[in-house]
């Protein structure tokens, strides 16, 4: 039936906004609904061509219309959907996330990639800032962390203390942040 795989598309993005990572590119999904588009604007240009200006003939004009649009609707959804996720990922600073990028179609790696250099390019216009920070104020100055892998000294306002893993520090929030992001400490 038509719109069954748009429908699916959508479900699809859905399941993939509850999940941390990037779900893969549904590009055999994607293919079908185009051709459904395409098999439907041939249908409704047949019915154009053909009709004799009846209600029937304008209902099927109207509904193969209507088909068309919600697969195109699907199709741009499912899409901002991911262009989202890949913002988050790009933003977010996750240098882990390497394996999400490969569930990225071809087109979507190179939006990755130019839209990492552009972040990049405008963050270094703000290196006394840090822009892909929490928007969400600290509850407290100071936290309490836990390293969770190995990486060498880090320098505070307040001194410097070595992430060897599974250690524990209590340090201010700024300070430690960026690292959080990255995957090295945890709050406890």
């Amino acid at each position: 039936m038509y719109g069954d795989l748009g429908y699916k598309l959508v479900l699809d993005a859905k399941r993939g906004q509850a999940n941390p990572g990037l779900s893969i590119y549904q590009s055999d999904l994607v293919n079908d609904i185009v051709q459904e588009i395409n098999d439907l604007h041939r249908d409704m240009s047949f019915l154009e061509q053909t009709s004799d200006d009846s209600k029937v003939a304008q209902c099927q004009t109207f509904v193969t219309q209507l088909c068309m649009r919600r697969n195109k609707r699907c199709l741009l959804g499912y899409q901002r959907a991911r262009a989202s996720r890949i913002d988050e990922v790009v933003w977010g600073g996750n240098t882990g996330s390497s394996r999400s990028v490969e569930n990225l179609s071809h087109a979507e790696q190179e939006y990755f990639r130019q839209y990492q250099n552009l972040v990049m390019d405008y963050n270094a216009s703000f290196p006394d800032l840090d822009l892909a920070g929490s928007l969400e104020p600290p509850t407290g100055i100071f936290i309490d962390v836990r390293v969770l892998k190995d990486g060498g000294e880090v320098q505070t306002e307040y001194g410097s203390f070595n992430l060897i893993k599974d250690s524990q520090f209590y340090v201010r929030r700024n300070d430690v942040e960026r690292l959080i992001q990255q995957g090295y400490l945890e709050e406890i």
